[in-house]
This record gives C-alpha cells, structure tokens and sequence, in this order.
C-alpha cells in the first residue's frame, strides 16, 4: 500500500483555509495514485481549539467543512480529523474523531479514547473518550486508525502511566497491518528522539506497520514540529518528513527502500522551533511586522535574530533607548546588530523623559533615596515608546526577556515585559548564550562583544545581573530542578547546589507568579514552560512559606536540615520540601529583595 503523509500546518478556526490545504494534498496524492492519504489531528478545526469547542456554531462549521471535503474523494482514501458530534444525552456532545472517507462518502471514523488533561492539554474538558476502537478494512488491509495520546500508554515502554488502558494492544492483538497515528504533539526539547523510541517500540514483534502524521505550524503558545514518520514491520525507518515545516511524503510499505535518521543538535532545534513559532504568531493573528527593543544584551540579540529569520529584515525594526547609565558598547553593539541583520534602526532616548518624571515625582517622593522605583521608571519609559511605535506602525512588540528572568521576577511590569509576544522566554539564560555561539557558527552576526561581556540591566552604574543574582550555571539548574524536576529544595541541596542559591531562587519563583500571570504569551521549548502548562495559584500558603513561617496542622516548624553559615532557626525546609521556620534576611549572593518590579 502507497501513503501519503500530509504533514500540514493549520491555523485554529480557519475552516476554508484549513480545507483548502487538506484538498490540495489529496489532490496531489490523488495524481500520484497513492490508495491514501492522511492528515493530522484535528486538522480541519486546528489545533487545539480550545473554549471555540464550546461554540455550536464552531462545530457546525467543522461538520459543514468535513462534508464539502468528502464530496471530492474519489478513489484515493483520505484520513482526516475533525471534531464529531454525539447524539447521546450523557456525556459530552462531542468528540474528537478521525474520518474515513472514500469515494464521496465517510466509510467510518474513530475516535480518541486517551483524552490527556495535563500540561498544556485539557481535552478531558470538551470531549466524550471512546470506550474502544477496531481496525478498518481498506483495500484488502487492516487499519488500526489511533489519534495521537492513544499510542503513548504503552506498558512495554513507560515506566509510570498515565492511563490504565492501552488501546494500541487489542488493535495489534487483532489482524492489524497498519497501525496509523493521526498526531498534533507539540515539540519541546528531547520530544523528537522520546517520540521516534515511542512509535518504534509500539510495533516492536507486531507484524505491523506504522505511519504517524504529526501536525506542524506555530499556535499562540505551542510550536508542532511535523517529523511524521514510518516505520516497516521489523522497525525500520521508512520515512521521515521534515521538522519545523510542511510537507508531503509518499512511503510504499512493501518497499524495503529505507532512510537514515537525521541528527540535529539542541540549539538549531530550538532555534527552528523559534523562528517557526514567531512567524505563524504573528501571521495568524494578523501582523506582519515586529519591533524590539535592542540594548546591546545578548536577550534582544538573540530575539532580533530570530525575528529576522522569520519575518525577513524588511519587517524588523530594532530600536535603542538609551540612559544616562548605559555604555558606548551598549550601543555600539545594537547599532552593529541592526547593521549585520540588515533592519531597521533607530535611537530614541529616555534621558529626557527620566529627568521630567523624576521632577514631576520630587514632591511626591521628597526625603527618599533613589533606589530600584527609579530603575523601574526607566524600564517602564522604554515600554512606553516600544508600544508607541508598535501602535503607530502595526507591528507587534516582542518581548526580549529569558526564562531565567521571568522565573525569579528579573523583569519590570509594564516595562520590558511589555509586548505581544515573549519570544524566548521559555529558554533559559544558559541556552541564549548556546544560541548566540550557534548563531555564529559560521560568521559574526551577533558583535562577539556582547556575548562575552557581563550581562546587565545597566539601570544604575556599574549595574551587573550576578550582583543580585547566582551565576546562571548555578541558577538555571535550581530552575530546571525544582520547575521541571519538580523537586524540593532540600532534594535539590542534597543534589550539591549551594543551599544559600537554592532559598534564594526558590523564594523569588514562588513570589513572582503574579508577574508571569501579566507576561505576554511565550513559545514553550522546553518540558515545563510557564504558562498555560503550569497552574500556580498566586494566592496560596506555600508561597509565604519564607515570609511567615508555617506549620503543618498542628505540628511546630520543622528543622530537619541545617545548611552551613546559617543558623538552624533561620531556615530549615521539611520532609514535604516547602516549610520554613522564618526568612533569612540575606545570602551570600546577595540582597533578597533585588528584584525588579
């Protein structure tokens, strides 16, 4: 059997769009006499629909747009998801399905039956799960037709499951010949090689094959990937469409032709990933042009590299806003950035304006000291004229902050949080550097100068990140642990991190939730993004747990771990990992409270 894998990127309730592609590819597959063609999850509706689910009308356009698509299959199948609606009065009224369709008619469907409610997904929220699922007869083959979480329960691969039923083992267990997997899986690091491992061992001893089309294209928060695949029978890799694009691959499963693997390494990935998620943000919600605000930091760099890779230099307008504190270099570096991109630059300078509101606050703020509200205006200033500009001109702000950053609070509200997009803030303050060396790999496009030199806000003189803050080897671990790991400090400390960075980190990513609440949108890159995929109330206990001290029930605050330099009431966690008896006033890197409103 010959199929096409339509590899297509779709955008959230575009209908006529959505089905324009989804024909254009069986039409091609059609001229190429492939016996079917398939499509990814939920592809007429795009993924994920989210709340739009909620709407009728929304599910009578994905029914009416599902009917005119199977008025033109003739002899080719065509495999394409949509959302089905139930007639069942209990339950949910839809479901999320996959069709059959065949000569101008859908010969049958199938639906999800593992509906993941974790992460960034909540499909258990709008559909009704299938209770079981057969193979399909089609042209002298069986076809196990499975959507995405369907095949990620396997009991011979996951050590912990999600599910209790695996619906992959009655189909293989019946006369299956072609295990087909519809897919809209999200990328983040380490997805692609956790993926192909996944799908391999699913037909490992089954006699089966597996064509897996996965969806690809940028949806506000989430980037898919594509890299739909097969695999024959004995596990060899058949084919492999491309990642971070669209395409279209025909694999003939009685052929033994095979391909090789493709290796990429963590930064061109994440960098693909990046590129492919501004463009389809910005195309899909109408605009056409970014503007960023350039420091000379290695964060706006990077973020104006990006940004031209996707938009083209002709859409990307860098401006500098600079201070009494910032550095020739500074500037020299951003002017020098603009010209190796080939963008827009311009100069704007906040002095003016710093000094009039420093004079419109003297009476307010008489008998004070200049302290971190005077850093805040500067930021807030600077957020000011970017939103100007990006209203005059149409273009969409990015927002040029680290995950580093927003994890501990190292950012300004309404300053340089403001934007429509946080383009890298789900990628740690490590892995910008990663990023920037990978950028200049072949030639100096970011200045060399602003990748060695210290980072800085440079809002007081002499300002430097690592005065407030660990060094970013030392913070980003605490991050990645305690965020993604999701373990205690006291597990964390007992791994070997400095007990004071430790408190310190954890304290600040406890207490900023509220400003990730107000941050723009971002791509999500890794395995645990803030954002839709972690829930953190703001108002909650456990994040006074450094303030106030706490007790469980009635129990006294616990000391069960005594960290050098400190005194064992100053600051103890408990077995449960988030219990303190009081706050320590300061560590050994520095002030507590250093945090940029």
């Amino acid at each position: 059997m010959r199929i096409a894998i339509a590899q297509m990127n779709t955008t959230v309730g575009d209908f006529r769009g959505n089905e324009a592609k989804i024909l254009e590819a069986y039409q091609r597959g059609l001229a190429e006499g492939v016996d079917l063609v398939i499509t990814p999850e939920l592809a007429v509706t795009g993924y994920p629909p989210r709340d739009l689910l909620l709407k009728p009308q929304f599910i009578e356009e994905n029914l009416a747009s599902l009917a005119r698509i199977t008025k033109e299959v003739r002899e080719t199948g065509l495999i394409v998801g949509y959302v089905e609606r139930r007639n069942d009065p209990m339950g949910r009224p839809i479901r999320n399905a996959a069709a059959l369709l065949h000569q101008g008619a859908q010969i049958t469907s199938r639906s999800k039956m593992l509906l993941p409610t974790y992460d960034v997904f909540d499909e258990d929220r709008y559909f009704e799960p299938a209770l079981e699922n057969t193979p399909i007869q089609f042209k002298g083959r069986a076809l196990g037709l499975t959507i995405c979480e369907d095949a990620w329960n396997d009991p011979e691969f996951w050590f912990h499951r999600r599910y209790s039923k695996d619906p992959i083992e009655p189909l293989l267990s019946s006369p299956c010949d072609i295990l087909i997997n519809i897919a809209a899986s999200p990328w983040h690091l380490g997805k692609l090689d956790c993926r192909s491992s996944m799908l391999k061992a699913l037909i490992r001893g089954r006699n089966a094959h597996l064509v897996y089309c996965n969806l690809v294209g940028g949806n506000d928060d989430l980037v898919f990937d594509g890299t739909s695949l097969a695999f024959g029978k004995d596990g060899s890799l058949l084919c492999r469409a491309k990642s971070f694009s669209e395409d279209f691959q025909i694999v003939d499963l009685d052929s033994s032709q095979t391909v090789a693997p493709v290796h990429s390494s963590d930064e061109e990935r994440i960098y693909q990933a990046l590129v492919l998620g501004i463009r389809d943000y910005l195309n899909k919600c109408g605009f056409r042009s970014a503007v960023i605000g350039l420091s000379g930091g290695i964060d706006s760099a990077v973020t104006a590299v990006l940004a031209r890779a996707a938009l083209g230099k002709e859409s990307v307008r860098g401006v500098a806003m600079p201070s009494q504190y910032s550095s020739q270099g500074s500037l020299d570096d951003a002017a020098q950035l603009a010209v190796n991109l080939g963008i827009q630059y311009d100069v704007i300078g906040i002095e003016p304006a710093f000094e009039t509101m420093k004079q419109s606050l003297a009476g307010a703020f008489r008998d004070t000291q200049e302290d971190i509200t005077e850093e805040n205006i500067q930021a807030r200033l600077r957020g000011v004229l970017l939103m100007a500009l990006s209203n005059k001109f149409g273009s969409l702000l990015l927002t040029t902050g680290n995950k580093s950053e927003l994890a501990v609070g190292y950012c300004t509200l309404y300053g340089d949080m403001c934007g429509g997009l946080a383009a890298i803030s789900d990628v740690p303050k490590t892995m910008v550097f990663r990023l920037a060396r990978w950028i200049n790999r072949n030639q100096e496009i970011i200045p060399t100068s602003t990748i060695e030199k210290s980072p800085s806000a440079e809002l007081r003189p002499g300002q430097k990140d690592q005065d407030s803050l660990p060094d970013y080897e030392t913070l980003d671990a605490i991050l990645n642990a305690y965020v993604v790991e999701l373990k205690s400090p006291k597990e964390i400390i007992a791994e070997g991190l400095p007990a004071d960075a430790v408190k310190q980190v954890v304290t600040l990513i406890e207490r900023n939730e509220y400003k990730r609440r107000q941050a723009a949108p971002g791509l999500k890159v890794t395995s645990k993004a803030f954002g839709v995929g972690r829930r953190i109330p703001i108002a909650q206990r456990l994040s006074t747990w450094l303030r106030t001290g706490c007790t469980l029930g009635n129990e006294r605050p616990c000391s069960l771990l005594k960290t050098e330099g400190h005194k064992q009431s100053q600051s103890v966690w408990c077995a449960g990992g988030l219990c303190r008896s009081t706050r320590p006033k300061t560590f050994s890197s520095g002030k507590l409270d250093f945090s940029r409103e």
